[in-house]
């Protein structure tokens, strides 16, 4: 049995994660914490974890080291603050944005706070990339939303460098969940349920995640132009990705090559055409078309995730079976 603490578990991933580990057979889940809603029962924020006889708690670490592993759920730079007294004790799956950087400096560029972690290292918790390194790690740092399209999108031909390295555009649109539970004015239902609204057009946090992650796959560095779009769907991401192959292709060897890829990549399916957003919310599964340009020879890869689960929360339990051993399915 895998003993389980959420830090910041009233918000939609610590929400998402609380529905996903009831139904987990090897977990147990001990403490959840919410400033808001200290000392009121889980139920009230969560109607799916009724029977779930847990009260929300004050985020005190010292409280969680009965813990194997604790799954935080805090906002970019309040993590930095309280993962190092997690990992006394306990093996952290970080879901805000504080480790997934190695380089500190670019994180601190990125986020323009200065990191008071900095010593620590985390292994990138994309399991498809690093499965390996996530069963012994003590601190993994769950990928962005954006980035887990994106990347899985590309994986396979920045690895190969079958595409111009230097010619990546990307195209996400997001539902509206992935700005998180505090409402805003661009977020506010009435202002995006009819519209799109692209935003960060140029300077999206999640550019250089990506170019981190595609940099290492091939192996040199690797730039991204990558806008983000927020429409009027509460959950999921559809990733465009305009690729131009360096050689002449069939998708039919594209289709193989991924297949490959991903063969022991359970939750990553191969689909024929373009993925249909509608076939994802609420799993963890990453579904992956695509489709040639005969006029120009550029090659459209599309993928579709739900950003609250494979985006966040589903994979940060994937990771949290990876760590212990367990089925990444389970």
């Amino acid at each position: 049995m895998i003993n389980v603490s959420i830090v910041g578990g009233s918000g939609y991933t610590g929400a998402e994660l609380v529905r996903i580990l009831l139904q987990h057979p090897q977990v147990q889940i001990l403490h959840i914490t919410s400033r808001e809603f200290e000392g009121k029962p889980v139920s009230v924020r969560l109607p799916n974890a009724i029977g779930l006889d847990l009260s929300y708690e004050r985020p005190d670490p010292s409280r969680l080291r009965d813990s194997d592993v604790v799954l935080c759920c805090v906002h970019h730079t309040a993590s930095m603050k309280i993962v190092p007294r997690l990992l006394d004790g306990s093996r952290v799956i970080d879901l805000s944005a504080d480790y997934r950087f190695s380089d500190k400096q670019v994180y601190e560029k990125i986020y323009g706070e200065k990191h008071t972690s900095p010593e620590l290292e985390a292994v990138y918790g994309l399991p498809e990339l690093h499965r390996d390194e996530i069963a012994q790690a003590t601190l993994v740092a769950n990928p962005g939303c954006y980035p887990t399209g994106a990347i899985l999108a590309l994986a396979p031909l920045v690895k190969e460098k079958l595409i111009e390295l230097d010619r990546i555009i990307i195209d996400s649109k997001s539902g509206s969940s992935g700005a998180g539970i505090k409402p805003s004015l661009f977020t506010h239902h009435p202002e995006v349920s009819s519209f799109v609204k692209p935003y960060k057009v140029t300077t999206h946090r999640h550019a250089p995640e990506i170019d981190q992650e595609l940099s290492r796959l091939a192996g040199k560095a690797v730039t991204v132009n990558f806008t983000p779009h927020l429409v009027p769907i509460s959950r999921g991401i559809l990733t465009t990705c305009h690729t131009f192959p360096s050689s002449p292709f069939d998708v039919e060897d594209v289709i193989s090559l991924y297949s490959q890829f991903y063969a022991k990549s359970p939750f990553v399916r191969i689909v024929e055409g373009v993925p249909d957003l509608r076939g994802v919310p609420g799993s963890n599964r990453c579904d992956i078309g695509f489709e040639k340009d005969e006029r120009t020879g550029r090659l459209v890869v599309v993928s579709a995730i739900d950003n609250l689960t494979k985006g966040a929360s589903g994979q940060a339990v994937q990771n949290m079976n990876l760590m212990f051993g367990r089925p990444e399915v389970e």
